[in-house]
């Protein structure tokens, strides 16, 4: 059997497993450790543009949690007590690592990747030459694209259960503001910038300012500028107003904002960038 059927396999006899045998060891250990190299990814962009999920791979996740034991470990000054290692060898991978900064064995960070005192947790993978800035989280199988800026503070949430769940994913050349909360398998398409403090996940509609129309639900679309805002809602108790993302600017393809063109977009609209 290839290593898919075996995983799939263990998977559906997970109940009655043994998790002393080799045979059943082996399979999980090889799928993570491709995971961790960037051999195995949970989760692409298919030619239809829909994210397609490996199922296989996010089992086979779940089952190392069941065949791990917590232990107790230490790294310099700093002591863990996990079921799952730290990665290491940053210096042979070409990724700068600043104290502070974890992630754990299962994740996949690509040469040229910078990461700032942050986390980065298994499954999850960051493309290369991206920044993923102090404080900045990126969840459990969340896709995280090449030349990306996640800026401080930003949560990039995770999804492992069910194992065909979407997870988040954030496409090539994009940038998130500070404190910005991307979740529950929403995306940011290429090349768009997210004003800080912004708020996205499925059940946000996502509004275009120029035509009034709502363009999706948690999903950004590629090359533009968006922003957190809200919309007034009558309910029997009164009025509210809920969350949504607005589009203040449409790019061109390959357009790219300096800091400086970034800020008078957002400080036009009221919105201060990270």
């Amino acid at each position: 059997m290839n290593l898919e059927s075996e995983v799939k396999q263990l998977w559906e006899n997970r109940d009655s497993l043994d998790f002393q045998d080799k045979d059943v060891v082996n399979p999980i250990r090889e799928t993570i450790a491709l995971l961790d190299d960037g051999t195995l990814r949970v989760a692409e962009i298919n030619s239809q543009d829909e994210v397609t999920v490996s199922e296989w791979i996010k089992q086979a996740i779940l089952l190392l949690f069941r065949i791990s034991e917590l232990q107790a470990y230490e790294l310099g000054p700093f002591e863990y007590f996990d079921k799952l290692p730290l990665k290491t060898g940053y210096r042979e991978k070409g990724v700068r690592v600043v104290p502070g900064a974890s992630a754990r064995f299962g994740s996949f960070i690509d040469k040229g990747a910078i990461l700032m005192p942050s986390y980065v947790n298994i499954g999850a993978r960051v493309g290369s030459d991206t920044m993923v800035d102090t404080w900045a989280t990126v969840g459990s199988c969340a896709q995280v694209g090449e030349r990306v800026h996640l800026a401080g503070g930003v949560g990039i949430g995770g999804v492992l259960e069910p194992a065909n769940a979407v997870p988040v994913v954030i496409e090539d050349d994009v940038m998130i503001g500070s404190r910005c909360m991307i979740t529950q398998g929403a995306r940011v398409g290429k090349g768009s910038v997210v004003g800080e403090g912004t708020i996205l996940n499925p059940a946000i509609p996502v509004i275009d300012s120029f035509s009034g129309e709502e363009i999706s639900r948690g999903k950004i679309p590629a090359w533009c500028v968006a922003v957190g805002a809200s919309r007034k809602r009558q309910y029997p108790g009164g009025e509210f107003y809920l969350p949504c993302v607005l589009v203040i600017r449409h790019l061109t393809e390959g357009e790219r904002h300096d800091k400086a063109q970034l800020n008078e977009i957002l400080r036009l609209n009221g919105i201060s960038a990270s």
